[in-house]
């Protein structure tokens, strides 16, 4: 069998790859499909049923749909059979991330527990930590939690002012301090806590035991959305934490928190899919049976408009979170191969990708948040009613730009962790940029190959798209040099390029392997989708060049790049409103999403 060929995280603005290389939703397994529909229906049974009980705070109520939860296996399936889970490939850990996103405020505690609550332990726990720890959480008989934000640290991490001292005995640290937004709080048996010792710089990281006297943990807080979910502060009075609970090395923790929190991105990445896709069969469902003048809205063009823009952007979010994590998955194996502990591969894994967990992260929630929007402008004024799902999603899907890194500090990251990674030596992003600069009279006199075919076009027109990254990187780094990290807009405008590239290369890519296993027919409404992705993407991309633009280049500089931008963002005309309908039309037919 041909090896598949994989980049490194933020390669691609580099370098492509062909359709065969990539891994799409349409190559699901048996497994994994069976998996999923055992999410979906813990979802109907437990979740849709007693919804308005879901979004109350009520902790015992959902301690006890965790535990439901761990009964069918569910809460195992990141953790390896030796540890009492199934092991489940990176791919199925994020199906199941994005399935269970459909549940509302239980997506969050089930999350929180299976994700940052029990992966800590099982990645960086030594044996006797994990064999104490991770096998009673896989099966829901501890539920954990993941303290390191505290008053006066929110994206600063190492701000942190917990403080732990070793006793005088040296048999346990002595742990004082404040945590707060803390999810499932309420009834975690287990926390992974964050705090300095002494006086060091950095952080240490510690397995603490809820139970454990002077941890005093307050009421919930009363918040705008995901209500069910227990969130609280938790103070340290004088905890004593046996010394073997440290968690990794002394001063370890900063780094632990840094790359559960890449996997706490990417998983969240596929867990608003799963939100999307609800609220948008929400949506069709009700335009389907709403009439007004005589007519079910969904007929009407401007309703047709708003659920196919739905499909469209949850659809490229999908194409885009799956890719990266068969990447992850190969990497893992590859380390795995090479001797690598299995819990270090994994995180190793994850942590490599770093650049698409950022983007992931905040285009995903991104497009979350333009759908329940959406969804609730379809309802009219019944979405505004607390009586429907729609008013609970628009709710619930508010916190997922603050979530594990705020999309402002997610969209910094992107560019300067891809900068990172090409002075570390893993691609040449600074020598393609400056190719890229030299031959922009060449671009602006229209030198470029010409793609012949479908997919050659699309692929051409983002090769075009990378172009304009490269041409703007070079002129901001040649601008600001070592400042750059300040001009935080120009920044942001790299990162939203950045982000359009990625995704709009994973929907061609999925489409064009898409129709290499079904017919030309069967793919149509997908072409639409691409046609319309690529067609917006060209506008965003010409917007966020010329803000950068605008901000870095002078008279001399502003003409000649701004002439190979327009060249480079030139598209062929697209009927949008025809292709919508007919994504839209699809949709009413399925009366759910069924893409």
């Amino acid at each position: 069998m041909e090896e598949r060929k994989t980049l490194k995280s933020g390669e691609f603005l580099v370098k492509e790859i062909e359709p065969k290389d990539i891994f799409i939703p349409e190559e699901f397994n048996e497994e994994q499909r069976m998996i999923a529909e055992s999410c979906r229906d813990f979802l109907e049974n437990e979740i849709y049923t007693n919804l308005d009980e879901v979004d109350k705070p009520d902790r015992e109520m959902m301690k006890n749909k965790l535990k439901k939860a761990a009964e069918l296996g569910l809460m195992g399936i990141s953790v390896p059979e030796e540890y009492g889970g199934f092991g489940q490939s990176f791919v199925t850990q994020m199906l199941v991330a994005e399935t269970i996103g459909a549940g509302y405020s239980f997506s969050v505690a089930f999350m929180a527990h299976t994700g940052i609550g029990t992966l800590p332990i099982l990645y960086y726990g030594n044996e006797e930590q994990r064999q104490r720890y991770v096998p009673r959480l896989a099966s829901g008989e501890l539920l954990g939690a993941y303290c390191l934000t505290e008053p006066g640290a929110g994206s600063d991490a190492n701000a942190g002012k917990t403080n732990a001292r070793l006793s005088e005995d040296g048999r346990h640290y002595i742990l004082n301090g404040q945590k707060m937004w803390i999810t499932n709080a309420g009834f975690a048996d287990v926390q992974t806590v964050f705090a300095k010792i002494d006086n060091d710089r950095v952080l240490s990281a510690f397995i603490v035991e809820s139970n454990l006297p002077g941890v005093v943990i307050n009421p919930d807080e009363h918040k705008m959305g995901i209500k069910g979910s227990s969130t609280a502060q938790i103070f340290y009075n004088d905890v004593k934490v046996p010394v073997e609970n440290m968690l990794g090395a002394r001063g370890g923790g900063f780094r632990i928190a840094l790359n559960i929190l890449h996997m706490g991105r990417i998983k969240l990445g596929a867990n608003v899919l799963g939100a999307s896709k609800k609220a948008i069969s929400d949506s069709v469902q009700y335009a389907n049976e709403r009439k007004q003048f005589g007519t079910l809205i969904a007929t009407f063009g401007a309703i047709k408009h708003k659920l196919a823009e739905q499909v469209v952007r949850t659809f490229a979010a999908e194409s885009a979170n799956y890719r990266v994590s068969k990447d992850i998955d190969d990497l893992i194996e590859k380390y795995k191969a090479e001797g690598c502990d299995k819990g270090q591969a994994s995180i190793d894994g994850i942590s490599h990708y770093a650049v698409e967990a950022a983007i992931l992260k905040v285009y995903s929630s991104e497009v979350l948040d333009f759908v329940v929007d959406e969804a609730v402008q379809i309802h009219g004024g019944m979405g505004y009613s607390a009586e429907m799902a729609v008013e609970k999603a628009y709710r619930d899907s508010r916190i997922n730009r603050i979530f594990e890194g705020t999309n402002e500090i997610n969209r910094l990251l992107v560019v300067d962790t891809a900068m990172k990674r090409a002075m570390k030596g893993d691609f040449d992003l600074f020598g393609e940029a400056e190719k890229s600069y030299e031959c922009i009279v060449d671009v602006i006199a229209g030198k470029e190959e010409k793609a012949e075919g479908y997919y050659e076009e699309k692929m051409q027109t983002i090769r075009n798209f990378k172009k304009i990254m490269m041409i703007i990187l070079h002129g901001v780094s040649k601008k600001y040099e070592r400042k750059l990290i300040y001009e935080q807009e120009v920044l942001n405008n790299l990162s939203d390029i950045i982000m359009e590239i990625y995704v709009a290369e994973s929907t061609v890519l999925r489409v064009a392997k898409m129709e290499a296993m079904k017919t030309r027919d069967e793919v149509a409404v997908y072409r639409d989708i691409v046609d319309i992705l690529v067609y917006d993407a060209a506008f965003k991309i010409r917007k966020s060049a010329y803000d950068a633009l605008n901000a870095f280049a002078g008279p001399s500089d502003s003409g000649t790049i701004g002439a190979a931008v327009e060249r480079l963002t030139h598209i062929h005309g697209v009927d949008v409103k025809e292709a919508r309908r007919r994504i839209a039309n699809k949709l009413t037919e399925d009366n759910q999403y069924k893409f």
